[in-house]
């Protein structure tokens, strides 16, 4: 008895969606998204994610879904963690700032998280060894910059008690010399 109906081979999915994250088409996401726009008479450029900015809260988190395209594409292709890391930073950092009224905007729009991400992309492809450096300087200079803001308000704090200690009761706290 032979079978009546025969499979149905499907093509890989990674040849139906190969021209989707060419780089003519990530290029083009990232000039939509930061700097297609030019304001006539200066030279300040912005695009779709400095304008959903300005809606508070759904726009900074749509510009940043929206900019992780790029971040998917640099995954499929094989570009180091490291530096899909620092892409990951540069778009936190861009939801982040860009999520305080007005001055977030402004920062939106100079900081251009999905042309530094497109360049990243493009430059690990062509240059790996030279831009996984950079990403590991990056996020080392950004992690001491996250210990600090963690730490400061810590101190601020612990001198506060120290000074409110003293006042109420009299007594002085005393930190640990390394403190």
């Amino acid at each position: 008895m032979q079978p009546s109906a025969q499979p149905e081979v499907l093509s890989p999915r990674t040849r139906r969606g190969r021209r989707l994250f060419d780089d003519e088409n990530l290029d083009i996401l990232s000039h939509v998204l930061d700097d297609f726009i030019k304001i006539p008479g200066t030279s300040i450029r912005f695009g779709l994610d400095g304008i959903m900015g300005v809606v508070p809260g759904i726009g900074d988190i749509l510009g940043g879904v929206a900019s992780c395209i790029i971040i998917i594409a640099a995954w499929m292709r094989g570009v180091p963690s490291v530096t899909v890391v620092r892409m990951v930073a540069n778009i936190a950092i861009e939801v982040v700032v860009g999520s305080i009224p007005v001055l977030g905007d402004a920062f939106d729009i100079a900081w251009r998280a999905n042309r530094r991400n497109y360049a990243l992309l493009t430059g690990s492809m062509y240059e790996p060894r030279k831009h996984t450096i950079q990403s590991w300087i990056f996020l080392i200079v950004l992690s001491m910059v996250l210990m600090a803001l963690m730490l400061v308000p810590m101190l601020l704090l612990a001198w506060l008690a120290n000074g409110l200690m003293h006042a109420l009761f009299g007594v002085e706290v005393h930190f640990p010399t390394w403190f």
